[in-house]
C-alpha cells in the first residue's frame, strides 16, 4: 500500500507599517503594506471521526491569533523586530515560530509560511 500525505493551506492578511534598517533605499523610510500570509500543514493520518487532517476554521483561527499581534502596528516597535529587521523573510519566520506551538503537532507538521508584501514578492520560511 502506498503511503499518503494530506496538506492543508489557508491564507489571511494584515496591515502594518515598517522601516527596513540598513537597506539604503526607499524602504528604509516608514511605509506600509497589506501583507498576505499563507501557511501549509501536512499529516499522514486523518481524524477517524471527521475524516479531516485539521479543521480549516481552526487553522485560520490560530493563524489569526498570530497575525493579530502584527495587525495595524508599526513592526519596528514590536519586541521581536527590535533585533530582527522587519523584512518579509523575518515576518515569515515570526509567524512560523508563533504558530507552530498552537498546532496539534502530534497529527500535523507546519510545512511552511509565506509572507507577501504584494502578489509579485513572496518570502517563504520552513524548517528543515
Amino acid at each position: 500500500m502506498k503511503e499518503s500525505i494530506w496538506s492543508l493551506r489557508v491564507g489571511s492578511d494584515f496591515s502594518s507599517s515598517h522601516q527596513l534598517r540598513n537597506y539604503r533605499g526607499k524602504c528604509e523610510n516608514i511605509h506600509g503594506h497589506n501583507f498576505l500570509v499563507e501557511v501549509e500543514v501536512s499529516g499522514k493520518e486523518l481524524d477517524p471521526d471527521t475524516g479531516m487532517l485539521m479543521d480549516f476554521k481552526e487553522l485560520k483561527q490560530k493563524l489569526g491569533r498570530v497575525l493579530d499581534e502584527l495587525d495595524h502596528k508599526h513592526l519596528n516597535e514590536h519586541k521581536y523586530f527590535q533585533k530582527a529587521n522587519p523584512s518579509s523573510e523575518n515576518l515569515a519566520r515570526f509567524v512560523h515560530d508563533r504558530l507552530k506551538p498552537l498546532l496539534p503537532l502530534d497529527r500535523v507538521r507546519l510545512e511552511w509560511v509565506m509572507v507577501a508584501e504584494k502578489d509579485s514578492s513572496r518570502a517563504f520560511y520552513r524548517e528543515i
